[in-house]
């Protein structure tokens, strides 16, 4: 079976739109870093960027990202990449007979799906909620007067912003395998 051992993903120029109805604390938040977080639990990309793929052995080989459109197959040959012209296979990748390849493209495009900007909206008003408190703490007491407030989270709050916000449940279809 046909393994990617090595993937090169350039940085998008931009990313999509932030998603409309955030509350003020949310909408505050960088629109990229909430999107990077999506884009690493997701094999899908909104947004064109040039990709690279290492690719060893024989068999069938899919790209792992989508939608992608590849512009150059190559294959090591004597110390050198040389172009090679690969069979389809039936799944929509390519058939390699043995050896170590280099896939170069692009990656991305297309609108956005509702449920993907709503798993945005998911997590950046989790983010914004839980941001609040002293960066790194994860106990906090704070007394004025006669009232004393006394405020816990988990230490790994952030870790868990996809699975406790729920967006995780909605970007389930999009998730890398």
């Amino acid at each position: 079976m046909a393994t990617t051992i090595k993937q090169k993903e350039a940085i998008p120029a931009s990313y999509p739109a932030t998603p409309s109805g955030l509350s003020t604390a949310a909408a505050a938040l960088d629109p990229e870093m909430i999107w990077q977080r999506i884009e690493a639990y997701t094999a899908h990309r909104y947004t064109s960027r040039s990709i690279e793929w290492i690719v060893e052995g024989c068999g069938e080989w899919q790209p792992p990202l989508a939608p992608a459109t590849i512009s150059t197959v190559e294959v090591w040959q004597a110390d050198a990449w040389e172009s090679v012209t690969l069979s389809p296979s039936p799944l929509g990748g390519y058939v390699l007979p043995g050896g170590t390849y280099r896939f170069v493209g692009t990656v991305g495009s297309g609108d956005v799906p509702a449920a993907v900007d709503e798993a945005f909206r998911r997590l950046a008003e989790y983010m914004a909620a839980s941001k609040r408190g002293a960066p790194g703490t994860t106990r906090e007491r704070v007394t004025a007067g006669s009232v004393t407030v006394d405020k816990s989270r988990s230490a790994s709050w952030a870790a868990q912003a996809m699975a406790n916000s729920g967006a995780g449940d909605l970007l389930r279809s999009y998730r890398r395998v």
